[in-house]
This record gives structure tokens, sequence and C-alpha cells, in this order.
């Protein structure tokens, strides 16, 4: 059996406000979207927390190249799209 609660809470109005629009726009309650955005929230915590370090193994090179930077997929993206435009 579930049990519901009254309580208030204190959220900034410009939060309440898109959290409003995205219950009209889905056609569910401001309840629901709270709801289901702290289940969420709650969840992500629960899991664990994946930090591994990843050492990459380069071969027949001298490592990167300069300037390259592993965590901005946007310009890894790019420089292989500028490298193949090459071949």
């Amino acid at each position: 059996m579930s049990w519901r609660m009254r309580t208030t809470i204190r959220l900034p109005e410009s939060l309440i406000a898109e959290a409003k629009k995205l219950a009209s726009s889905t056609g569910r309650t401001l309840t629901a979207v709270i709801e289901d955005s702290l289940r969420e929230a709650l969840a992500r915590r629960a899991r664990p927390q994946r930090n591994r370090k990843v050492k990459l193994t380069t071969f027949g090179g001298r490592g990167l190249q300069a300037g390259v930077d592993l965590d901005d997929s946007a310009s890894l993206l790019d420089r292989m799209d500028h490298s193949y435009d090459s071949d």
C-alpha cells in the first residue's frame, strides 16, 4: 500500500516554471513530473560510479598529437573528419 504525504518545499520560480512546462507538454501533473525527477536523481546516486582510469595503448607512434584532448569528443571528431578529407 502506497501512502502519500503532503509536504512543502521551496524551489526557485524558474525551476517550477520549467517543471510546469514539462508537465503541460507531456500531459502529466506537476506532482508526477517532480516525483519522476526525484526518483531519477535518487536512482542515479544509487548506481555505482565508474571512475576507473583507462590506459590507452598506442602502436607505432609517438603518442597523441600535440593539442589533442581526449575529453573533447567534438574536437576529436573534427580531427578525424579532416584526416579523411586529406586521404
